[in-house]
């Protein structure tokens, strides 16, 4: 039986023939011109030449690069090792106990040695049998490992104004403040942090804290 309902005729739509309309072409997709191919160049090149220029501002200004002699400062530093050195830290902070530091020797400044900061000015600094005590208080170091510990014993000496009691930490085979006293303030120019050479020695020398707090 057919339904009553009116049925909707159905209608086929006509087909597109509209074209497309064609992309713009935007100016990412432009061929670069010669000309601005070396304008692009140019600002490169002129933002390499500055960042070169900055980077060894600061190298020679803020960092300098020093060559290790000696195996005072194992394991931390081993003989010609190279490592940068900060020579304007100390016009910022204070030195510190614990800072690697280096500095001219005191009995002879054509030569430079690179030390750690054990005691401070106005600090009595005692050893006993290998353990380093600063005003009666032992100082933990644990970057000294047991093969290079000395177990002699030394002083009491007063550190005195101004000055800084400094030692390798390899203390079996280091010449430091045991030998030709504390070293003045005047005479340590920059604070060991970063060792460039040998390639896997490559890092931050963070400072090794040793206070007795």
């Amino acid at each position: 039986m057919e339904s009553s309902e009116e049925k909707q005729p159905v209608t086929a739509a006509p087909p597109d023939t509209t074209a497309p309309a064609e992309s713009p072409v935007g100016a990412s997709d432009r061929p670069a011109s010669p000309h601005s191919l070396r304008h692009e160049i140019r600002v490169w090149t002129r933002d390499l030449l500055i960042a070169i220029g900055l980077a060894l501002v600061i190298i020679v200004f803020l960092y300098q690069p020093v060559k290790v002699e000696g195996t005072s400062m194992a394991p931390l530093l081993s003989d010609q090792e190279r490592i940068f050195i900060n020579k304007f830290v100390y016009r910022f902070e204070p030195i510190q106990r614990g800072d690697v530091v280096v500095f001219w020797y005191p009995l002879d400044r054509s030569k430079s040695f690179i030390k750690r900061v054990i005691g401070l000015p106005g600090e009595t600094v005692e050893i006993r049998r290998g353990a380093v005590y600063v005003d009666d208080k032992i100082v933990p170091e644990p970057y000294v490992p047991p093969q290079y510990e000395d177990l002699s014993d030394f002083g009491p000496v007063r550190v005195p104004k101004d000055s800084y009691f400094v030692m390798g930490d390899h203390r079996i085979s280091s010449n430091d403040s045991r030998v030709f006293g504390p070293v003045a303030d005047r005479y340590i120019y920059g604070r060991a942090v970063f060792a460039y050479w040998p390639v896997d020695h490559f890092g931050s020398l963070s400072t090794t804290e040793a206070d007795t707090k």
